[in-house]
């Protein structure tokens, strides 16, 4: 770990919050007025809301990946939330009754995309808080290794407040992976990490605050419906959500805590551990140029899988 202390501690870093955008409208600082849509989309509806926002995190996401890749831009922090949405993952848009999962959520005030990195459903609400760190010579280094990058800095982040964060699998949690994050057996976090050619975006949600058992229940109720009667008979093996197995930040430690809260943790630890940082929240010309390609790509991806 030490070796993240002395790449922080060498490098400036670019701090971008979207957090006081307004949550689920599109109305980020970085965005054109008219986002790239598909043809087929854009003769289907003409309002511009249609098609759910977050995509426009993930394509923000690839565009800062290249640019810091490309040394244009330096390493960077982003920071964002979105309110009432289920992230996806390619297996689950393979559920034997997608549609019906789908509108399921709908009725239950929830959109849906399909993301363009690894992992399973999450749900991302007003309570959770999204980090991603934006790294460079992705060529040069192991995956496991990005993901170290956040562990480390993930406890640094709250080291005032707790030394317990343990990391591996929490059976029973959802999008489980070895990477996950818990305090006392629970899980409050979980990371999935993209690569576009030489940079690596490590992404993280964190379930700041809000019951985190409701948001699995959630969960757990969708793949219910997705799968239908053909639970436990599909090739690829869907977790078994057990709601009890997941809480928040402020449940877990017993104090509220809010997501701005963990926002200003975030700026102050960055100012702490790097050489000098600075906030750019706009997109420069040429990352706006791959933001506008990568988004009509997640459109058009979401379009295909999930019609």
């Amino acid at each position: 770990m030490d070796k993240w202390n002395q790449f922080f501690k060498h490098h400036t870093f670019r701090i971008i919050d979207h957090t006081t955008s307004k949550v689920g409208s599109g109305d980020m600082d970085v965005i054109a007025i008219d986002r790239p849509t598909s043809p087929a989309k854009q003769k289907e509806s003409t309002d511009p809301l249609s098609i759910p926002p977050a995509m426009e995190s993930f394509a923000i996401d690839d565009a800062l990946t290249i640019s810091v890749g490309e040394t244009i831009s330096p390493p960077t922090a982003r920071l964002w939330v979105y309110e009432k949405t289920i992230v996806l993952g390619i297996p689950d848009a393979r559920l034997p009754y997608i549609e019906r999962g789908l509108s399921w959520l709908k009725k239950q005030g929830y959109s849906a995309i399909v993301r363009n990195s690894g992992g399973l459903a999450v749900l991302l609400d007003a309570g959770v808080l999204n980090l991603s760190l934006v790294l460079p010579d992705a060529k040069q280094i192991d995956i496991h290794t990005g993901y170290d990058a956040m562990v480390w800095f993930i406890k640094e982040l709250f080291a005032d407040i707790t030394k317990e964060i343990e990391v591996g699998e929490v059976r029973g949690s959802y999008c489980p992976g070895d990477y996950d994050l818990s305090l006392k057996g629970l899980k409050f976090a979980g990371i999935s990490q993209r690569r576009v050619k030489n940079g690596s975006a490590v992404q993280i949600y964190l379930c700041v605050d809000g019951s985190g058992s409701s948001r699995a229940a959630l969960i757990r109720d969708f793949y219910a419906v997705g799968l239908g009667d053909q639970i436990g008979t599909t090739r690829f093996e869907y977790p078994e959500v057990v709601p009890d197995t997941m809480a928040s930040l402020s449940e877990l430690l017993s104090t509220e805590i809010t997501v701005g809260e963990v926002v200003e943790r975030v700026k102050k630890s960055l100012d702490r551990l790097c050489n000098g940082t600075y906030t750019q929240d706009e997109l420069i010309e040429e990352e706006l140029a791959w933001y506008q390609k990568r988004y009509a790509l997640m459109v058009e991806r979401n379009e295909k899988i999930l019609g």
